[in-house]
């Protein structure tokens, strides 16, 4: 059975930094593209940082330079590190799996970041 936990959300101050984590298991990881993607109140889930299995990440212009995706296929470990968050970081972010190569799409069931003063 997939099972996706995240972690390492919290309350950070505009400017703080955040780490979060996304354990898997019942996967091979490296037979996945893994994404963070984030979902405000009232907004729809957005992507904001991808990483095929290759290695090869992706952003979106709202976080790049800010945010960094990275993997540990090993530990099965997925990271998002948050740099100068800003109030309108603030959203549940999940962990996502998706399939190289076949069908299959897995969600973590996310993470609170709030970002505020």
């Amino acid at each position: 059975q997939v099972q996706l936990v995240e972690s390492g959300g919290g309350l950070v101050q505009p400017g703080g930094s955040l780490r979060l984590s996304c354990v898997a298991s019942g996967v091979t990881l490296s037979r996945y593209n893994t994404g963070w993607y984030r979902q405000a109140p009232g907004q729809q889930r957005e992507l904001v940082a991808a990483i095929t299995n290759s290695g090869s990440t992706n952003y979106p212009d709202s976080v790049k330079g800010r945010f960094t995706i990275s993997r540990d296929n090993a530990k099965k470990m997925v990271y998002l590190q948050m740099e100068s968050l800003k109030p309108e970081d603030t959203a549940v972010y999940y962990c996502n799996l998706k399939g190289v190569m076949f069908r299959a799409d897995f969600w973590g069931q996310g993470t609170q970041v709030t970002v505020s003063s």
